[in-house]
Formats: structure tokens, C-alpha cells, sequence
């Protein structure tokens, strides 16, 4: 009965060694799986961290082009403006320098419309009576129509 004791004590006493070396190579795997997790993480981050590094700069710079971008629209913007006030004045310049000649010589203008007027009546009238006047000999003529 001590040989069956004593074997089963010997392989209880193995299986009982055997489980402890299991766990730790158990441990050890999940370990490695884990810090192999870990690093793929961490390359994952590194990863990530560059590309928003990288989409901020681009970032900054397509902000600076638009700034530089619209800074020449405005100065465009500015110098057309500039341009249209400019012809815009020389245009009401010109109109007002008109309108003062109009106004200083508004007697000499009223007096040549008027004898004009009465050119361009006169002339009318004088046409109208003489298409208007019946067809008359010489001798009639010469008497002043008396004939």
C-alpha cells in the first residue's frame, strides 16, 4: 500500500510541478501577446501622430495662400475702385464744366434758339407763300397784277 501511496504522492507531486510551469509559460505568451499588442499600438499612434502633423502643416499653408490670396483681391479690389472714383470724378468734372458753360451763356443761347426759330419760320412761310401763289404771265408781272 506504500508503493501505491507512494507512486501516487510522486505523480501528484509532478502533475503538481507540471501546472506551475504551465501558468508561467501561459503568462509568458500572454505577456509577449500583450506587449506585442502594445507595440502595435504605439506604431498605430506614431502613425497618427505624423499624419496630423502632416495635415496641419498642409493645413497652415493652404490657410496662408488663402490669406496671401485674398490680400491681393482686396489690393485689386482697392486699386479698381480707386480707378472707378478717379473716371467717375473726371467724368462729373467735364459734366459740371459743361453745365457752368451753359448757365454763364444761358442769354446768348436763349437769343440764337429764338433767331433761329424765327429763321427756320420765316423761311417756312416764305416757301409756303410763293408755292401758293397761282401762275401769272410776264405782263402781269410787270403791272403787279393788275392785268
Amino acid at each position: 500500500m506504500t508503493e501505491s501511496n507512494g507512486s501516487a504522492k510522486a505523480s501528484s507531486n509532478t502533475t503538481a510541478r507540471k501546472a506551475p510551469a504551465k501558468g508561467a509559460a501561459s503568462a509568458a505568451k500572454r505577456a509577449q501577446s500583450a506587449q506585442s499588442q502594445a507595440t502595435t499600438a504605439a506604431t498605430d499612434t506614431a502613425t497618427a501622430a505624423r499624419d496630423a502633423q502632416e495635415a496641419a502643416t498642409t493645413g497652415l499653408q493652404s490657410a496662408g495662400e488663402a490669406t496671401k490670396s485674398a490680400g491681393r483681391a482686396v489690393a485689386s479690389g482697392l486699386q479698381t475702385g480707386q480707378k472707378a472714383v478717379t473716371a467717375n470724378a473726371a467724368k462729373a468734372a467735364a459734366a459740371a464744366t459743361a453745365a457752368w458753360t451753359v448757365v454763364k451763356n444761358r442769354k446768348v443761347i436763349a437769343a440764337s434758339a429764338a433767331a433761329g426759330l424765327v429763321g427756320v419760320a420765316g423761311a417756312a412761310f416764305a416757301a409756303g407763300r410763293s408755292t401758293a401763289k397761282p401762275q401769272v404771265g410776264p405782263l402781269t408781272k410787270l403791272m403787279g397784277g393788275r392785268i
